[in-house]
């Protein structure tokens, strides 16, 4: 399972709040729709100052070729265009990993 991590900035003029708010109720509606998804995890920071960043992102694919071709499609355009209107997409790293869970007592 590959797994792409995105530490998330929001746009200049944008409150922590309105960012929040937008990409858990709006955002998140389109980027479920990507082909090949198969998770997706929001998490946003109790103390956003503090941490330097207002959220942080998990999408989990098969396959980095699934991933790719899940950016590359029409929803995968739809989902970065909008991502442009509330993030600065220029900020904050990205990492796709292969994950590893050691330990999962949560199920």
């Amino acid at each position: 399972m590959i797994k792409m991590v995105d530490l998330l900035v929001r746009k200049e003029g944008t409150t922590h709040e309105e960012f929040a708010d937008y990409w858990l109720n709006e955002h998140s509606e389109i980027a479920k729709e990507l082909p090949g998804l198969r998770k997706y995890v929001t998490s946003v920071p109790k103390d956003p100052e503090k941490a330097g960043y207002d959220g942080h992102l998990e999408l989990y694919f098969d396959s980095t070729a699934d991933m790719k071709a899940a950016f590359n499609s029409e929803q995968g355009e739809r989902v970065m265009a909008d991502a442009a209107e509330f993030l600065d997409l220029d900020q904050g790293p990205t990492l796709v990993v292969e994950e590893t869970v050691q330990l999962d007592d949560t199920e």
